[in-house]
């Protein structure tokens, strides 16, 4: 069995069993009524934290693949990118339907007036185009280079999830700010990553 063999019929499976995981647990919970004292805000919060834990997953494959020399690991990037969609799809799907009951004026007013959720939205939106754009059709009708432009916005995607995040808290919670901390040493490792072959192409263009 070859390498991709091996990602594509035994690790990624693997990827999709532990990835469905909260969803399974999530369903435990609803069948055995152990969702706590207000379930409709305990699912809530757990659809939107497991969306952000998965997120920030993702952004950590590519410095995980660049310090291990696993330069595979980068071809689960997409699928974790995808799962994290999907579970802040949920977060804002059941937001519409149970918070909202698909009143779209009072959504527009919640939007309007809340900051949190201003942001929360931006940063969906953000995720729908990275979404939509994660195909291998559509990676070859952008090329590459634009392809990883559009992408490049998985970072700010990242920083309004974690301002949402820590502004839908009452008070300065730590929980999100240890999110936050997290996002911040991941970025400074990308960014440093990013220095680092700009400083190799610069000084081989100088020779």
């Amino acid at each position: 069995m070859t390498s991709n063999d091996k990602i594509r019929w035994i690790y990624k499976p693997i990827v999709w069993v532990v990835l469905l995981m909260p969803i399974a647990w999530l369903g435990w919970l609803l069948v055995n009524k152990n969702l706590t004292a207000n379930p409709t805000e305990f699912i809530n919060q757990y659809l939107g934290v497991w969306g952000i834990r998965i997120l920030w997953i993702t952004l950590a494959v590519t410095p995980i693949a660049s310090i291990s020399g696993w330069k595979s690991l980068i071809r689960f990037r997409r699928l974790t990118g995808l799962f994290a969609f999907f579970y802040v799809f949920l977060h804002v799907t059941r937001y519409v339907m149970v918070d909202q009951n698909f009143d779209w004026a009072a959504i527009y007013n919640d939007i309007v007036k809340r900051f949190y959720i201003t942001i929360g939205v931006a940063a969906f939106i953000i995720l729908i185009i990275l979404a939509a754009t994660s195909p291998a059709v559509i990676v070859k009708l952008l090329g590459s280079r634009a392809w990883k432009r559009v992408h490049q916005a998985v970072y700010i995607g990242g920083l309004l999830a974690a301002t949402h995040f820590i502004m839908m808290r009452k008070g300065l919670q730590a929980e999100p700010i240890i999110y936050a901390v997290i996002l911040i040493v991941l970025l400074g490792a990308r960014l440093g990553f990013y220095l680092k072959k700009r400083l190799k192409i610069n000084k081989h263009i100088s020779r």
